[in-house]
């Protein structure tokens, strides 16, 4: 099991909740009430924990012999909504014998 899997695992979860409250309530209030606060102050967090995901999942697409197509799908689960969540259900959280 490779060391960083718990790291990606607890950023896949913060990017997947920032990216929720993003598109589904900072986005939301941001056109509907025009107040933009919201999205500048979950924006920055939400990007680093993209930037994060994207950067731990290539690190530890080869200790977790993740084909290339695994890969990809991981990568592109970052830009689904709910799709980190899926991700850490499917590939992350395997028992390990």
């Amino acid at each position: 099991m490779p060391k960083l899997l718990p790291v990606f695992r607890i950023v896949a979860l913060l990017e997947g909740i920032s990216y929720i409250l993003l598109l589904f309530i900072a986005t939301p209030i941001k056109y509907v009430y025009e107040d933009p606060q919201y999205v500048k102050l979950l924006g920055m967090p939400h990007g680093i924990l993209f930037m994060a995901y994207v950067v731990i999942a290539v690190l530890i697409s080869s200790d977790m012999k993740w084909p290339t197509r695994t890969f990809w799908f991981v990568l592109l689960a970052s830009i689904i909504p709910f799709g980190t969540f899926y991700i850490d259900k499917k590939y992350l959280n395997k028992k390990r014998a």
